[in-house]
């Protein structure tokens, strides 16, 4: 029988032999068929290739020493992914913690969803606000109480003192000078 077509238990049994090459290959077979789901659980909770590498590493040092701990009746695979979320986990208590002043946090709750998804949302209000803060002010003013503060357009109307109709009016035109901000690139490409 060749390792290929062994079970993960038979492989975690080959591995403990006293025969070296038997054990060896039998490992290596392990590794070769779970390096890639360990490298990306590491790789999504470090986000950084060097570290996941060297994570990796050390996960399977860790799971060669421990595999006399390995139970049958669960999957290996299960069993290898708590292994690695935990040496993750730990690594990370260890490692000292850079400091963000507090200004610089902000409280969000994140229903949004991933973190890729926050920072994704986050880089676009940034375009938008840099963009909005090129309008001409009489634009600026009635798109930010709509967009940013969510007034009806009679709330702006009485703010303003300007007529509904214009209001309405300076928000259209308004989202469309952004508009054409954003389509010509940014605000650096646009001229007022």
């Amino acid at each position: 029988m060749t390792y290929e077509n062994m079970t993960d238990f038979e492989l975690v049994k080959k591995s403990m032999s006293t025969d070296k090459t038997d054990s060896n290959n039998a490992f290596a077979e392990i590794v070769g068929r779970y390096k890639n789901l360990i490298y990306s659980i590491i790789l999504r909770m470090t986000n950084d290739t060097e570290e996941a590498n060297d994570l990796a590493q050390d996960v399977f040092v860790k799971v060669y020493r421990n595999l006399d701990k390995y139970q049958p009746e669960y999957k290996l695979s299960t069993w290898l992914m708590k292994i690695t979320t935990n040496h993750v986990i730990d690594s990370r208590r260890k490692k000292k913690w850079d400091y963000v002043p507090l200004d610089d946090i902000t409280n969000e709750i994140s229903a949004e969803g991933t973190p890729e998804d926050i920072y994704i949302k986050k880089e676009q209000d940034e375009i938008l606000s840099k963009a909005v803060s090129v309008l001409p002010e009489i634009y600026k003013v009635p798109i930010v109480l709509y967009h940013r503060q969510g007034l009806s357009y009679q709330e702006i109307a009485e703010i303003t003192d300007e007529p509904l109709s214009k209001v309405k009016n300076r928000i259209f035109r308004g989202r469309k000078i952004l508009k054409g901000i954003l389509l010509q690139g940014g605000v650096g490409f646009y001229v007022v």
